[in-house]
C-alpha cells in the first residue's frame, strides 16, 4: 500500500472505488445521493459528502461544477488501479471467443495483426491498437473513441484525432522502451503520449513463438473498466505468444504442443 493510500480511511477508500465505479458506467458526476441509492453505505448522505470533500483536498477527486457531483482525477484512478480495483479474469466466454478467432486465423495463416486489434476493440469498446512486427501496426475502433461522451467538445476531438493520426509513429518508439513481458497503464498526463492526456492506455509487449516483437493497447478515456481491459490484453498476448501449433481440416481444429 501506498503512503498516500494510507492517509485514507476504509470507508473513503470504498467511496473512491464507488466513484470510479460509478463514473466508469454512467460518464456523469457522483454525488452522495447516487453513492447511497447504488452502494450500501452505513451512513448519511451528509457524512459521503464529507468524505468526498476530504478526498477533493487530498486530491482524489474533482468538482466540474458548483451544483455537480465529483469526478475522479488521474491521482484518484492511479491509486484505485493500484490499490482498489484488484485482479479480473477475463470472461469464459470471452476467452472462448479469442481462442476460436486466433485459432482460425492462424491455420488459414491470415495475418493477424488487424483481426487482433478488431477483437480487442470489439471486447473493450475502445480504440486498439496490434503491432505484429517492429514497423506494422493496425488500429480498430476510433469511432468507439470518439463517440464517447468525453469527447464531445470540438477542440477535445479534434486535438485527440490529429495526436491519433500519427499514432503508429509514436507507439513504434514507446515499443523500444518497455519490458518484454510487463503490462502498463498510463492514466491521463502520465501518457507517454503527448496529446491524449484525457485518455488512458494499457499496453503490453510481447513475442510470438517465433522470437519477433508485437506488443498490443487499449486507449480509451480515463474512466475505462481498467481491471477488465488488463486481463483483456494479457489474454491475448498470452495466445499470441503460444507455440500452439494448428492444423486446419474443414470445421475442426487440432492442436499440437
Amino acid at each position: 500500500m501506498t503512503n498516500e493510500a494510507k492517509t485514507m480511511n476504509k470507508r473513503q477508500k470504498q467511496v473512491l472505488s464507488a466513484i470510479v465505479n460509478l463514473y466508469t458506467e454512467t460518464a456523469m458526476p457522483v454525488g452522495s445521493q447516487a453513492l447511497l441509492e447504488r452502494f450500501d453505505f452505513p451512513v448519511s448522505a451528509a457524512t459521503l459528502r464529507s468524505d468526498m470533500v476530504t478526498l477533493e483536498e487530498e486530491g482524489y477527486l474533482y468538482q466540474p461544477h458548483v451544483s455537480a457531483g465529483r469526478i475522479p482525477t488521474d491521482k484518484g484512478y492511479r491509486i484505485y488501479v493500484e490499490e482498489m480495483m484488484g485482479e479480473e479474469t477475463l470472461s469464459r466466454r470471452d476467452q472462448e471467443h479469442l481462442q476460436k478467432e486466433l485459432l482460425l486465423l492462424k491455420a488459414k495463416h491470415v495475418r493477424l495483426g488487424r483481426t487482433t486489434a478488431k477483437l480487442l476493440s470489439v471486447l473493450s469498446g475502445n480504440l486498439a491498437v496490434s503491432s505484429t512486427g517492429v514497423n506494422d501496426f493496425y488500429d480498430f475502433g476510433m469511432k468507439e473513441l470518439i463517440e464517447k461522451p468525453e469527447f464531445r467538445e470540438i477542440d477535445e476531438l479534434c486535438r485527440l484525432v490529429e495526436t491519433l493520426d500519427t499514432l503508429d509513429e509514436k507507439l513504434d518508439g514507446l515499443m523500444v522502451k518497455l519490458k518484454d513481458g510487463e503490462t502498463h497503464i498510463y492514466i491521463g498526463k502520465e501518457n507517454p503520449i503527448a496529446g491524449i492526456d484525457n485518455c488512458s492506455m494499457i499496453v503490453a509487449p510481447y513475442k510470438n513463438r517465433d522470437g519477433e516483437k508485437g506488443m498490443l493497447a487499449i486507449i480509451g478515456p480515463k474512466r475505462m473498466e481498467y481491471a477488465k481491459n488488463k486481463s483483456l490484453i494479457e489474454y491475448m498476448k498470452k495466445l499470441l505468444s503460444s507455440s500452439l501449433v494448428v492444423i486446419f481440416t474443414g470445421n475442426i481444429i487440432y492442436l499440437i504442443r
